[in-house]
């Protein structure tokens, strides 16, 4: 998601420093992200689906959660069902669990600008409804990335037996905004909501970073609730995103660790069921765009994610 955002005013980045050692990450979050990789930052770790730097596999809290064929599921083609119910449920570990994937922005929304750039009440103040999103250098664009890994997701997780809504699949002309984002799902009393961006930060800025709910209550916001859970969803994505990929925690956001609390972000603050936000790499980097760009990446992003959700939900 690029900062030029309804969800996304700029903090300030703070870089780690890069150099020609390993950095040892297990010890950076309590919890979940014990047993992250070590992993090489010279040169990029995470490059060509992880063949760069060494790594080794943290250890598998989640269930396995096997991959399904590399575009599987078409970029652009709406779920059969519609964009916020899946297929009934298959027997697996999930059986009875609702999962809500929030594919970031909407492939239409650059044709609707006056729509997505309307007010909407976001608890601690009011932002745009939408935006378009960030790209490549090369124009692929963060709404295609978001919805090509949404649907890999949702393969992944129905195999296991959950009940998986999305709140667009481009089935609609723009949107929805981030506070109907946020209704979705509350509204499906999810077990569990994960919203899929990329980020437009600089050249040279690189990485994943999962955005965690801060403790909100203001107007329509109350996310005290959710803080905890959130915050264990979180660390479960994080760590399952950086075993099974290989890519680093962001250079310059979150201090290294790969986690990042916001109190601005209507998506979080609306939200009344565990929520998290995560920036799959910087699509303004050419060596992130690399990875985003790549079809069998993709399906390791969303493996990554699921096993974090899969994790979670079994506690």
């Amino acid at each position: 998601m690029s900062y030029a955002g309804p969800d996304f005013e700029p903090p300030q980045p703070r870089r780690s420093r890069r150099g020609l050692m390993t950095v040892a990450l297990a010890a950076l979050v309590p919890g979940a992200l014990l047993g992250w990789l070590v992993y090489e930052t010279a040169g990029g770790s995470g490059d060509g689906g992880g063949t760069g730097g060494a790594s080794a596999r943290a250890s598998a809290s989640a269930a396995p959660v096997s991959p399904t064929e590399d575009g599987k599921r078409p970029e652009t083609s709406p779920a059969p069902t519609g964009s916020r119910s899946s297929a009934p449920a298959a027997s697996g570990p999930l059986k009875g669990k609702v999962v809500v994937i929030d594919p970031g922005h909407n492939p239409g929304n650059f044709r609707h600008t006056g729509e997505i750039n309307r007010q909407v009440d976001i608890g601690t103040n009011r932002k745009e409804c939408d935006t378009t999103g960030t790209s490549t250098n090369d124009g692929y664009t963060e709404a295609k990335f978001t919805l090509d890994v949404a649907h890999r997701m949702r393969a992944l997780l129905e195999e296991q037996g959950a009940t998986v809504k999305l709140t667009q699949d481009a089935d609609r002309p723009f949107g929805p905004c981030v506070d109907e984002r946020a209704r979705i799902g509350n509204e499906a009393k999810a077990d569990a909501v994960v919203s899929v961006h990329a980020d437009g930060s600089g050249a040279g800025n690189r990485g994943f970073h999962v955005i965690l709910p801060g403790s909100v209550r203001a107007g329509a916001a109350d996310t005290r609730a959710i803080v905890a859970p959130s915050r264990d969803l979180g660390e479960r994505v994080a760590g399952r995103f950086v075993a099974v990929t290989g890519s680093a925690p962001s250079n310059y956001i979150g201090d290294g660790t790969g986690l990042v609390t916001r109190k601005d972000l209507g998506g979080l603050n609306l939200s009344t069921v565990p929520k998290v936000f995560i920036e799959c790499g910087n699509m303004r980097d050419s060596k992130d765009a690399a990875l985003l760009t790549s079809g069998a990446w993709r399906q390791k992003a969303a493996q990554g994610i699921s096993e974090g959700i899969v994790s979670f939900l079994r506690g």
